[in-house]
């Protein structure tokens, strides 16, 4: 479960930093560009969180899901965002399915000693 909170803030932290780099590049206020050099030095410390006991592939596999999720929910809530193709949410429903498949997958992660170094 802890890991599962630091992938959360290890994608909160990247969505924090790409949107105030963005607002610093367009804006050229300094601020902003400090806001955006926090975020990724947080990205760093929770990836190192994340990968501690794990293995790239998990973390990866699993950050990239839940921030294209926690996005995906920001645009729809935040910018009244819509898909036009139904299809699309379909896309957003096989990536909860593909986390909780990592997700299941981890839990035996642990007792095969398959990882190679």
């Amino acid at each position: 479960m802890k890991q599962i909170a630091y992938l959360i803030f290890l994608s909160l932290a990247e969505i924090f930093g790409d949107f105030t780099l963005e607002k610093y590049a367009n804006t050229k206020q300094l601020p902003f560009l400090g806001y955006g050099i926090v975020g990724y030095i947080s990205v760093v410390y929770f990836l190192i969180k994340s990968l501690k006991g794990s293995t790239i592939l998990y973390v990866n596999g699993m950050w990239d899901g839940i921030s294209a999720l926690i996005e995906s929910i920001a645009a729809m809530v935040i910018l009244k965002e819509r898909f036009r193709n139904p299809k699309q949410y379909i896309g957003l429903i096989l990536i909860i399915l593909g986390i909780f498949f990592l997700k299941q997958g981890n839990k035996e992660q642990f007792t095969n000693k398959s990882i190679i170094y």
